[in-house]
């Protein structure tokens, strides 16, 4: 663009030559220069509101600072919306976590009323002198109240592995046969190499003898399922349970059985009665622990009841003496 000037006195022309960065430059100068007035005369005005008190422009400013108030409140809401929202679920956690921790206590033996899982601990002690109290900030509470949140999901996490594992372990004992067969505490022929009663010559004997009166109760010594129920020309009426990982106890010579095979029974369940069947000089019971179809000494496992592993037995050998059976 081009702009020429005539001016009264000369005779010659001038000529000025305007390009569109002039013009760009010029624009953004005067919206500069508006926006600068107008900032300087919204000062001006809210300083006369303030100042002098108009009652327009009074009114106006105190809009303004309601609606500032309103967003900052409705921050704060959000914000307490939020953490409401994890205060929940981690009230949810707690009850999870209260129940977890009922169940172990009844897997570990320990008495309800020793852990009171939903009373607070109590907690107290005098404040430090050195350092300051402070109040915690809203972003300072959310930060403390997420890093509990995620304690609480880790412990969970741990008591559910540690449940599982007690869980396990407790099948397993209920599992093992480590309870006494019969109510009779005379062991009248124990595990390993004894005289035959019969024919008197050194024979292995795989079990151990309890003596009792015909028809008293026999118990299942561990759960299991029942493999054999039936008569057997040396064991007479006798009973074989399985209790998983190739644990079998058999129980010989009764007057009478009171299962069938494949029955699923229970640790303590009546089994059978006291007898004198088969290869048998009179009424007692014949118990046995074989483990993968070999013999192993019952009483490592019935001893496990007082607090010996059982799992032990399992590599236990034959012992030697016992005592002839009657």
């Amino acid at each position: 663009m081009q702009i020429i000037l005539i001016p009264d006195r000369l005779a010659k022309t001038k000529t000025v030559t305007i390009s569109l960065g002039h013009l760009a430059a010029a624009a953004f100068g005067g919206a500069l220069t508006l926006v600068a007035l107008t900032m300087a005369l919204y000062w001006v005005t809210l300083r006369l509101a303030v100042e002098f008190k108009v009652p327009v422009l009074h009114d106006v400013v105190q809009a303004v600072h309601r609606a500032e108030a309103e967003r900052g409140r409705e921050f704060v809401q959000q914000n307490l919306n939020a953490m409401a929202v994890k205060l929940g679920e981690m009230q949810a956690q707690l009850t999870r976590l209260d129940a977890l921790g009922e169940r172990l206590s009844s897997l570990a033996g320990f008495k309800p009323q020793e852990f009171r899982f939903g009373e607070a601990p109590g907690l107290g002690g005098a404040t430090s002198t050195s350092l300051p109290a402070q109040n915690l900030s809203l972003r300072d509470f959310g930060d403390r109240l997420a890093e509990v949140a995620r304690n609480v999901e880790s412990r969970t996490d741990m008591l559910g592995v540690l449940e599982a594992q007690m869980f396990e372990q407790a099948v397993k004992k209920k599992l093992m046969p480590t309870m006494m067969p019969v109510n009779a505490r005379f062991n009248a022929s124990g595990f390993g190499i004894r005289l035959d009663p019969i024919t008197g010559q050194q024979s292995m004997h795989e079990g151990i003898d309890f003596i009792a009166d015909t028809g008293t109760p026999i118990v299942a010594a561990a759960g299991g399922v029942v493999q054999f129920a039936g008569f057997h020309p040396q064991y007479g009426n006798m009973i074989d349970v399985e209790h998983g990982n190739d644990l079998v106890t058999r129980y010989a010579h009764a007057s009478k059985l009171l299962v069938q095979e494949g029955d699923v029974i229970q640790r303590g369940r009546k089994i059978a009665e006291i007898g004198s069947t088969g290869r048998s000089t009179g009424p007692h019971l014949h118990f046995e622990v074989r483990f993968k179809g070999s013999p192993q000494n019952p009483m490592q496992f019935l001893l496990a009841a007082n607090g010996q592993p059982a799992e032990s037995a399992l590599a236990s050998k034959p012992e030697a003496p016992a005592t002839p059976r009657r």
